[in-house]
């Protein structure tokens, strides 16, 4: 059973309201402690609520930045306790989902398979990382109870695909400071747009910074940069297609009795052997051999061969979330397939709303802020922004999976590890591989990168057959990353 007790709230600042104004000052925090119990173990450790700058180049404070530092405070050694910094994506969205859900202390209370339960709530995480790693959750600018300060600092300095690595990359390097964690193993860890941000991260921490990571963890990775193409775009969705038709029960009858995992490995051979040579000859496709990869996309997805060929084999993933299940009155989920949800008509392109996302606003909103407020002693007026405003998102020159390969490159020590849901529809679990065959075309990390997948969707932890493996998958990536003492970081 946790306990909590009030410690100290540190000096730098308040956040107040006055009249129908909030001040917002950037830089404070309250610390308290409390302890777990992790696999058996009773764990204490300080929780640390609060707000650090952002500062720009001439050392003025342009916004402050929330974070949830959990430092475990039996650990004698904090250089060689590993330090996780934790983002979750959007771009847009606060760090509340992998905080209130998968590594953290703290887990909602739903039941699980992941739906809501009332009354909301939270409990502790017996799965949580903190029994070997320190974790850092951070929202960025406009996320969170994160926000500008200095009016006069133009958006694009914060909102953009570089423009958000390079202002976090000095945050992160403020943080390093502030709490004395320079000599630690640091590791990376983001979810969806999460996985562009620290991909890019990866390789800005160490040419701006000089900051050199043990670890990047990719949660349901977006393309990280890596062109597709159109027609390479619409073969790598099938695999998704089946393992989503597969749930539902909608694959043919010798499939079906098949499990999952025995299913994939034919539908992935099948996309890269047959169906993208075959999208790649476009109308050079015999009406037979047309008729022939119809047949099997059918086979393979759930959907009529009909309306695979009134598509040119190229089915949009949003009509599929209508299509699969439209005899029956339902509509899939894009984050998580296996959600349902009910449209206003059977007819139409694509679902009326993301069953999946309001189903997750349900369970998160009510919890993160009592949490924060009421647990963690933070207090403020401040909207927590679950989902905030940071467009116009400037989208250009994400290399970032480019970037994630340098900086194995230049970074013996750097290890990666992917993992997926096999119903994400958004991030889905194929692409992820793709990226992977990209990234390292060389095979020359081989020993450096793994895979994971499982058998839930975008937020996988959600699940708690999978919130346990996933997190043992991190522990185990954590300690198999860390280096011998005094072993080299050498080719």
């Amino acid at each position: 059973m946790a306990f909590v007790t009030l410690l100290t709230v540190l000096t730098y600042g308040s956040v107040a309201q006055s009249g129908n104004n909030i001040r917002f000052n950037p830089d404070t925090s309250i610390t308290t402690l409390q302890e777990v119990s992790i696999k058996g173990q009773k764990l204490p450790y300080k929780a640390i609520a609060g707000t650090l700058p952002v500062w720009n180049e001439q050392g003025k404070a342009v916004a402050g930045l929330f974070y949830t530092y959990y430092e475990r405070s039996d650990v004698k050694d904090r250089a060689a306790r590993p330090l996780v910094f934790s983002f979750n994506g959007g771009p847009g969205s606060a760090s509340v989902w992998m905080h209130l859900a998968y590594t953290g202390p703290k887990v909602l209370h739903i039941d699980e398979e992941g739906y809501p339960l009332q009354p909301y709530g939270f409990k502790d995480n017996p799965y949580s990382i903190l029994d070997v790693a320190d974790i850092v959750f951070i929202d960025p600018v406009n996320t969170g109870f994160s926000r500008i300060v200095d009016s006069a600092t133009p958006k694009s300095f914060f909102f953009g695909v570089q423009a958000d690595i390079q202002y976090l990359a000095g945050w992160i390097n403020s943080f390093l400071s502030r709490y004395q964690r320079w000599a630690s193993p640091k590791y990376l860890i983001g979810e969806s747009y999460g996985t562009t941000r620290v991909s890019g991260l990866a390789k800005e921490l160490q040419e701006s910074q000089w900051i050199y990571l043990n670890g990047v963890i990719l949660v349901s990775p977006t393309e990280l940069g890596i062109e597709r193409g159109s027609v390479t775009d619409a073969a790598l969705r099938l695999p998704y297609y089946a393992a989503t038709a597969w749930y539902h029960k909608k694959l043919p009858a010798d499939l079906q009795q098949k499990d999952l995992l025995q299913v994939l490995p034919e539908v992935e051979q099948f996309t890269l052997q047959e169906l993208l040579p075959a999208l790649h000859k476009g109308g050079l496709l015999s009406k037979s051999e047309k008729a022939a990869i119809a047949a099997k996309t059918a086979r393979y997805s759930g959907l009529s061969e009909q309306v695979w060929l009134q598509h040119q084999l190229d089915v949009p993933v949003s009509f599929f979330w209508k299509e699969l299940l439209r005899d029956k009155g339902f509509t899939v989920g894009r984050l998580d397939s296996r959600y349902l949800g009910i449209d206003r008509q059977d007819a139409g392109e694509s679902p009326d709303y993301n069953a999946e996302l309001n189903s997750w606003l349900h369970s998160f909103t009510p919890p993160i802020n009592s949490y924060l407020r009421e647990t963690l002693k933070f207090k403020t007026d401040l909207k927590y922004q679950v989902f905030g405003n940071v467009y116009p998102w400037d989208r250009k020159n994400d290399q970032t999976g480019e970037d994630l390969r340098k900086a194995m490159a230049m970074n013996p020590y750097l290890n990666v590890l992917v993992q997926s849901g096999y119903y994400d529809g958004a991030c889905d679990y194929f692409n992820a591989k793709y990226n992977l065959w990209q990234l390292d075309a060389g095979n020359r990390f081989t020993q450096r990168i793994s895979w994971k997948g499982y058998r839930s969707g975008h937020m996988m932890y959600l699940r708690k057959e999978d919130l346990i493996s996933s997190n043992e998958d991190i522990r185990q990536f954590i300690r198999s990353s860390l280096p011998s003492p005094n072993q080299p970081a050498k080719y």
